[in-house]
């Protein structure tokens, strides 16, 4: 994928150049390209004056960052306790035949990235799944063919 180097600095200066705002600086580029670009990546580097590897540092240490491109929507299942326990890997095996896909992958047509997580913080409402923001709590298999439909005709929806 070819980044513009505009977008990027635009970010940048967005942040007033400042390395303090490197993890703002890394949500605004990874909402613009649905991942963190390796050119990106090295364009914040430069500009901020940060060294590459302190970037990529802060950029693997958060799971929310992703280094690989991801689906125009993001699924996560919860395999924590309560949600394990409540059938969530019934609702990941689910998604996985629906999408074609195994956890941690992108569907062929960059529509969906299937992604698993050991806790969402709402163990109550387990199993639950996230899909761009959107929580839907009680999974139940025969709701995935549903949200799959739903978010297949949908643009992605993002929260600033």
């Amino acid at each position: 994928m070819d980044i513009q180097i505009e977008k990027v600095n635009s970010v940048i200066n967005k942040h007033k150049s400042q390395g303090k705002e490197l993890i703002a600086i890394l949500q605004d580029i990874q909402a613009e390209y649905n991942y963190l670009p390796p050119d990106a990546l090295r364009i914040v580097s430069q500009t901020l004056s940060i060294p590459l590897i302190d970037v990529l540092g802060v950029a693997t240490f958060y799971r929310a960052f992703s280094l690989k491109p991801r689906g125009k929507h993001v699924i996560t299942v919860c395999l924590g306790t309560a949600c394990h326990v409540r059938g969530g890997p019934k609702i990941l095996d689910a998604f996985e035949r629906k999408l074609s896909i195994k956890a941690e992958e992108t569907t062929k047509d960059n529509l969906f990235t299937l992604e698993i997580v050991n806790c969402l913080g709402a163990c109550a409402l387990g199993p639950i799944t996230v899909i761009d923001d959107n929580y839907y709590g009680q999974m139940k298999i025969k709701m995935v063919d549903n949200l799959v439909k739903k978010f297949s005709s949908r643009k992605r929806s993002r929260s600033k």
